[in-house]
């Protein structure tokens, strides 16, 4: 293995000029009432607004996506979050890396900056409260004393009700290249890579190992987004409820090495995944975290099943 810190411009150094949180993020998708169905499934709460359906998580007013009606699935835009202060500190770091300003979407109401990555992807940095968090999510595992059984009936489970979008993992055409981008003009911090085939970055005012990853593919796209919940027994138990209600395509119950959570991912309409995650590790912002060039047999699980086939196809490209 071998240190390898990413490339952060100075001002980013001096004075942590960073994204906090990825506040939100849109796709389109070829037909609304499926998503709707599948994300209510998977726990999260569902309101359409102008058209477009508006994902949230139980007890919290937070938008983590904007799901648009489309010819078929893709990416529309990522929208990270960044403190007041840093508004106008952004404005005069992107012009000294060269990087235009652009318009937001048609008919999106928007005060923030926009902007294109190196593959034409849409990026809004907008005044944002953090929405990453401050703290780790420990995963709770809780032991019932002797003479008392533990596990719940299986009539009275329930759903699993994620609290939080934890990260989302893209595609990309040059894991290299997205790397520099993301560190460089967004100010975010490289965790873990291995090689030019995947690589983890982390928001430097702390949050989870990864709050947005890039994976080696031909175009850019969705591979999955994850979501914190609180256990391992939650993380098998929306693995079943999701068979239950006719999603039993995926791959889980595992743990990575790279972020340390345990994982089901479950597979939606259009060949992307849903990840229940718990228990990732955690990068505080006064923390000079040394990310690490892995080998790719180190980069993948400690455990669970093997993975299907076509688990890291791109079928957006």
């Amino acid at each position: 293995m071998t240190a390898n810190r990413g490339q952060i411009g100075a001002e980013a150094v001096n004075g942590l000029l960073g994204a906090h949180s990825l506040d939100t993020f849109s796709f389109g998708v070829p037909d609304l009432d499926k998503a709707e169905e599948f994300h209510r499934a998977f726990g999260l709460v569902t309101r359409e607004r102008g058209g477009a359906l508006e994902l949230r998580t139980e007890g919290n007013d937070h938008v983590w996506a904007r799901l648009t009606e489309g010819p078929k699935k893709a990416l529309s835009y990522l929208s990270f979050g960044i403190y007041e202060e840093d508004l106008e500190r952004f404005k005069r770091h992107l012009k000294s890396n060269g990087v235009l300003e652009t318009d937001a979407p048609p008919g999106l109401e928007s005060n923030g900056i926009w902007l294109r990555d190196f593959e034409g992807t849409l990026v809004e940095l907008k005044v944002a409260a953090k929405s990453s968090p401050d703290q780790k999510s420990h995963g709770v595992m809780n032991s019932s004393p002797a003479g008392i059984a533990g596990a719940p009936k299986r009539s009275a489970a329930g759903l699993v009700m994620p609290s939080r979008m934890s990260h989302i993992l893209l595609f990309t055409s040059d894991v290299d290249r997205a790397v520099d981008f993301y560190t460089r003009v967004l100010g975010l911090g490289l965790s873990d890579r291995a090689g030019s085939n995947i690589a983890f970055l982390h928001g430097r005012h702390g949050s989870d190992h990864h709050m947005v990853a890039f994976v080696r593919s031909h175009a850019p796209g969705i591979h999955h987004t994850s979501w914190d919940v609180p256990s391992v027994h939650h993380v098998g138990l929306g693995a079943m409820c999701m068979a239950d209600r006719g999603f039993s395509q995926g791959w889980g119950v595992g743990r990575h090495v790279l972020g340390s959570n345990y994982f089901h991912y479950v597979r939606d309409p259009w060949g992307s995944y849903a990840e229940y995650s718990c228990d990732m590790d955690f990068i505080p912002k006064n923390i000079d975290w040394s990310a690490a060039d892995h080998d790719d047999e180190d980069a993948f699980y400690v455990w669970g099943p093997k993975p299907p086939a076509d688990f890291g196809v791109n079928h957006e490209a």
